[in-house]
């Protein structure tokens, strides 16, 4: 086991990983730009580095100076939570090469999984099911002909990135080439390669991932399913354990697949596996995320299972700490409070000056800020997970809602106004909601502005 591991990351999920290192006997190292100088991962850790200003080029993604910290502070491991540098399979190989453990999966597999032409090229050889689609297109000939071949309307999106970036869905064939050279700007803006390809889009899926866990050893597991849907702008707003949508009979072949997947690409460590589910009950692989999820803390709560935990066990060369099939106990939801605009979205950084969060029994709050932290402009707007526990589903909802009545968050503005508005729609509670609900909750509210 390793001795000491260096958390290459910052906020709430930095936090997470050192309590997780805490509670296995591990020293931890926080990292951190000058912005973040009084940090709650700083102020727990055993040891902090400063690397660099403010923004995340000079700081969190600036692998020189995340590998002197290492080196500095004699950490033999790296964590890099998610975002910034948790899917960059150059930053993976380099703590290698420098002898530093690489708490996550091997670099082959973040990079076959990282572009998402050969991501769906390894999924159909292991016999995922994926929407009609294409290679890279790099002409206006190869636009057009993987159209007619697909069929409108189709989704143009980024072979190097997620999170929306770059997605174009066209319904019209005189719109595919605007569209192409609009995704093609954004992604190279985005990730640096302009490369698109294309799917059959899906009319109002279901977003719907499956966590899935694997050792050295060549044991390959999943632990179910979490319901993705409710998000604006491809960016989740809530998530959910398990799927109200689900069949029985679905969610063993998805599972099925999932773990099927991994074990055909030699993938090891956690990783989350995206599909779309259609209005027939079809599944389609969409991506996978080589890396730990915000949302990971509904899955733990139904399977009672440290995910953290388990990422730094199986970089240790420890088997899996569960040999059973953990199917969910309960119902989990995970609410992401953002210090921003509830009517806009627009980030609101600024001072917390009061600061109230709810409790309870199964009610779990992952989070770095305090009463007196300064929320910086310079990185996301999430500042908190609320994750709520119960028997069943509408007993979840129940103790969202009341979470969500304790919470207060005195000087920036959050988005709690707002997730108030989806736990109590009838949609939602009724589980009736697909990746297009909150764009149909803001169109119902803009409507009743101007009635």
């Amino acid at each position: 086991m390793f001795k000491k591991v260096l958390v290459a990351n910052r906020g709430e999920i930095a936090l997470r990983i050192i309590r997780a290192c805490k509670e296995m006997g591990l020293e931890s190292v926080a990292v951190h730009s000058t912005a973040d100088a009084d940090a709650l991962h700083v102020k727990f850790a055993d040891q902090a580095v400063c690397i660099g200003p403010p923004p995340s080029r000079g700081s969190y993604l600036n692998v020189p100076q995340i590998i002197s910290a290492a080196e500095v502070t004699g950490a033999d491991a790296i964590h890099p939570g998610y975002g910034f540098l948790s899917e960059n399979a150059e930053f993976a190989e380099v703590c290698i090469k420098c002898g530093l453990n690489w708490i996550g999966p091997p670099p082959a597999a973040m990079r076959l999984m990282g572009d998402k032409i050969s991501a769906r090229a390894a999924m159909n050889a292991a016999g995922v099911p994926t929407l009609p689609g294409s290679t890279g297109i790099h002409s206006e000939e190869e636009l057009l002909a993987a159209a007619d071949r697909i069929g409108l309307p189709i989704i143009l999106k980024a072979s190097a990135g997620g999170g929306g970036r770059g997605m174009q869905i066209v319904h019209e064939r005189e719109k595919l080439l605007d569209a192409w050279n609009k995704g093609r700007t954004e992604a190279a803006a985005a990730f640096g390669n302009p490369e698109m390809y294309m799917e059959r889009y899906c009319e109002r899926p279901r977003h719907i991932e499956i966590q899935v866990v694997a050792d050295t050893h060549g044991h390959y597991a999943h632990l179910g399913e979490r319901e993705c849907s409710i998000q604006r702008r491809h960016q989740k707003v809530l998530e959910e354990a398990p799927s109200a949508a689900l069949a029985e009979a679905t969610r063993a072949q998805l599972t099925s697949a999932a773990v099927r997947a991994i074990s055909s690409i030699g993938y090891t460590n956690v990783g989350t596996l995206e599909f779309l589910l259609d209005q027939d009950g079809k599944f389609y692989f969409m991506e996978m995320n080589t890396r730990l999820q915000v949302e990971h803390p509904v899955t733990e709560l139904v399977t009672g299972l440290d995910l953290v935990r388990e990422q730094i066990r199986i970089a240790a060369g420890e088997k899996l700490s569960f040999s059973d099939e953990r199917r969910a106990r309960g119902h989990a939801i995970e609410l992401r409070i953002n210090a921003e605009d509830p009517n806009n979205f627009a980030p609101w950084p600024g001072k917390i000056t009061a600061l109230h969060m709810p409790g309870g029994l199964g009610v779990r709050v992952d989070t770095h800020v305090y009463a007196g932290y300064v929320v910086p402009p310079n990185y996301d707007s999430m500042i908190a997970k609320v994750i709520v526990h119960d028997v069943d589903r509408m007993a979840a909802i129940r103790r969202a809602k009341r979470c969500l009545d304790e919470m207060v968050i005195e000087g920036p503005r959050t988005n709690i106004p707002f997730l108030r508005r989806i736990v109590n729609h009838r949609d939602f509670i009724r589980g009736d909601f697909d990746t297009g609900f909150v764009a149909r909750l803001l169109a119902e509210r803009a409507a009743a502005s101007a009635s």
